[in-house]
């Protein structure tokens, strides 16, 4: 079983409480022992001077530092800690996941646990999502990393994403965050897509903002990131614009290059038989045979996924009873 997916009876416990709390702050942790005490102490005084309940979910994703042992210590002392500890280091992705499903707040935000995310902009973001918003993005514009190894690959990909997503934010790596719960629900996380967020938000009809953030450098250990997840980002940036494009239609992307390549190949094969029976020429041993017979088995070969997809997709829906559209408001019922 999957340490970061609740059971059906947990999720439904989840969201019955939801009316108890109105803020849930959630900080993935992987081998921040030093950071921590800082990290809950500036949290905790943020939250304590706003006027409403909250909670601050803590998932350390696998720690081999002591930070599954301090943060334990500290759930026994702070009566609003929840620590949620996965079985082994899954990723920010699953570990994200895990904080979004124990999450009973009306209102979630996310941030980093290396303290280079300021829990002072915790009360601005909330402020900015009242104003109508489902999802408020944090802009880190004056970012405290290296130029070579962060910032320069970090531009590029803010900027294919916006491309690709056609949501067009500055800063998709920032993790301070603050979505509507009803938001996160809806949205299941896998691979690396955490940092793609605001795009699958869209998907699902999210109206999204951004807003300007203050960035520390980093004060104790290293960082998580760099150069060499690069090739699943770019992975994962492909599932969401196939997601976005042919989510319920996949037959529309199988079917249409199956088709392109299975008339291709039935005109070859035309004009091999004209070549064949009108003029007489030996075909047997020509390239263009080949290629006819290929093009025709691709295309067959595609449509068929098209086909196979649709099936799975109409399958996906109908047994998890997902509809394929959301309604952001009824109006003239009662209930």
């Amino acid at each position: 079983m999957n340490p970061y997916h609740l059971t059906q009876e947990a999720r439904t416990l989840s969201s019955s409480l939801d009316a108890l709390l109105d803020l849930s702050v959630v900080a993935p942790i992987y081998n921040e022992s030093e950071s921590i005490p800082s990290l809950l102490e500036t949290i905790f005084n943020v939250l304590e001077n706003l006027p409403i309940s909250y909670e601050l979910i803590c998932v350390d994703d696998g720690s081999s530092d002591g930070s599954r042992e301090l943060l334990k210590q500290q759930a026994r002392t702070r009566k609003n800690l929840i620590v949620v500890l996965l079985r082994r280091n899954y990723g920010q992705t699953p570990a994200m996941a895990a904080g979004f499903n124990y999450a009973r707040g009306r209102t979630i935000v996310t941030l980093d646990g290396d303290l280079q995310n300021d829990p002072a902009d915790i009360p601005r973001l909330i402020a900015k999502l009242n104003e109508g918003y489902d999802l408020v993005s944090g802009w880190r514009q004056h970012r405290k990393d290296d130029a070579i190894t962060r910032l320069l690959p970090s531009k590029i990909a803010n900027w294919l994403i916006g491309r690709v997503t056609g949501v067009k934010i500055h800063d998709y790596g920032c993790s301070l965050k603050a979505y509507r719960a009803e938001l996160v629900r809806d949205m299941n996380l896998y691979g690396e897509l955490h940092r793609f967020l605001p795009a699958l938000a869209f998907i699902e009809g999210a109206r999204i903002t951004e807003m300007p953030v203050k960035h520390h450098a980093r004060r104790y250990g290293v960082s998580k990131y760099g150069l060499g997840r690069t090739l699943r980002v770019m992975m994962d940036l492909f599932t969401i614009f196939f997601m976005k494009k042919f989510l319920t239609r996949p037959m529309h992307v199988f079917g249409s290059f199956g088709m392109v390549s299975a008339v291709s190949g039935i005109i070859l094969s035309v004009y091999l038989t004209l070549i064949k029976f009108a003029l007489g020429e030996e075909i047997g041993n020509r390239p263009l045979l080949f290629l006819a017979i290929v093009l025709f088995l691709t295309g067959i070969q595609l449509f068929s996924f098209g086909l196979l997809a649709e099936l799975l997709m109409r399958t996906y829906h109908e047994s998890q009873r997902r509809p394929i559209y959301r309604v952001r408001e009824v109006v003239g019922r009662e209930n």
